[in-house]
């Protein structure tokens, strides 16, 4: 038998995972989700090559939850698509890592017990995530567990870029600019090196645009700042995230509506940003094929805020050899790299418009003094890798 590596990525009603081959690099075997955990379970596998290898739909009302969800898969793998292969770890990505957790690490009991510790750093993604690691622990209560952290890879940041500037016995209780992201950041960091040598070494930002949404300066290929902070909602606009706002807003809307801390949360997270402004959609595919202006005003916002940011990061570079596009939105979206590019002619990009069309890899001209690129990002390979690793070193 062949060993495997599954890699979970656990939301509140969505399990996606990932089967590597265990190698040097993990080779990716397929790929999947089940969706709709809560309500009408639906699963759906491909290979590599995309092709369908499993599919099942559950009725409507059905509640699978992280622990069926294991279930199932385990069940599924070992009588489908992975038969012949043996699952020997399964690598999680955890959003919050905290001030403790600097490099991914292998699951105990005395690590699920801190992590559980920064639940309140992480309400909407750290209570998934540890679900996942418990439902396997109790399928296959042998099976190592790695948990990799979206925090991790910004702790090489200044103290001062992860600083805020409240009273220190806040600061001192974890409250501080954590940021996000990580695991794609550092993905793109490692592969860097061999399509541009002087932006891996130099002064780099990675704009990682999905429905989540932020921005990191790289120097070195080591993170210096980023756009998100103590949470996920800060920074750019997002899918249905508000990103940067004056807390005075959050003060009016507690005094003048009557909001609470449950409704405030819905309003920042699930009610606005590109959903928000447009009152149509949080899907920018959406937006770009309406003719409805509020969509428009939608994208302009993203755009603008999007070149705001960029010269914020720049600014703490002091000075920018590249600029990378990825995740769903930057690896797909060419008009909106087109018009982030052209705002930032003043930074030293100039655009390669065929270039860009066809995705690149590099879409600034040979001339540019800022060089232009759009990466795919890998974070389940980077979570593979991590797994591999550590597995390794407890076999020595």
């Amino acid at each position: 038998m062949a060993d495997a590596i599954l890699v979970l990525n656990a939301g509140s009603s969505s399990l996606k995972f990932s089967v590597f081959l265990d190698g040097k690099p993990p080779v990716p075997l397929l790929r999947g989700q089940l969706e709709g955990l809560a309500t009408q379970p639906r699963f759906l596998a491909r290979d590599q090559a995309g092709s369908i290898v499993g599919e099942r739909e559950w009725a409507s009302g059905t509640r699978l939850g992280h622990e069926g969800a294991i279930e199932f898969l385990f069940t599924w793998g070992r009588g489908g698509a992975l038969r012949g292969h043996r699952i020997v770890a399964a690598g999680h990505r955890v959003v919050h890592g905290g001030l403790k957790f600097t490099q991914p690490v292998r699951v105990d009991p005395n690590v699920l017990t801190a992590l559980e510790a920064f639940v309140p750093l992480a309400p909407l993604h750290q209570p998934h995530n540890l679900a996942a690691i418990r439902a396997i622990a109790q399928h296959a209560p042998d099976l190592s567990q790695v948990a990799c952290f979206d925090t991790s890879f910004h702790r090489t940041q200044p103290q001062v870029a992860q600083a805020f500037a409240l009273p220190r016995r806040y600061t001192e209780e974890g409250v501080c600019r954590y940021g996000f992201h990580g695991l794609s950041y550092e993905y793109i960091a490692s592969v860097l090196p061999g399509l541009d040598a002087r932006a891996a070494a130099g002064r780099t930002v990675v704009a990682h645009l999905g429905n989540g949404a932020s921005m990191c300066a790289l120097r070195g290929g080591h993170s210096l700042a980023s756009t998100m902070g103590f949470t996920a909602l800060d920074g750019l606009p997002m899918g249905t995230r508000c990103g940067a706002l004056d807390p005075g807003v959050l003060l009016y809307l507690m005094d003048q509506h009557g909001l609470d801390a449950r409704a405030l949360e819905k309003v920042i997270y699930q009610d606005s940003g590109l959903l928000g402004v447009s009152g149509i959609s949080s899907d920018v595919r959406t937006l770009l094929a309406s003719p409805d202006p509020r969509a428009a005003e939608a994208l302009d916002l993203f755009v603008y805020r999007i070149g705001r940011e960029l010269g914020s990061l720049a600014a703490a570079l002091g000075g920018l050899d590249a600029l990378v596009f990825t995740g769903g939105i930057g690896e797909n979206a060419a008009t909106l790299r087109a018009r982030v590019c052209r705002d930032a002619t003043w930074l030293g990009v100039d655009l390669d418009e065929a270039a860009n069309e066809a995705r690149g890899p590099r879409i600034s001209r040979p001339e540019s003094r800022v060089a232009a690129w759009v990466v795919p990002t890998n974070e389940e390979l980077m979570i593979a890798q991590h797994t591999r690793r550590l597995l390794a070193d407890r076999r020595r």
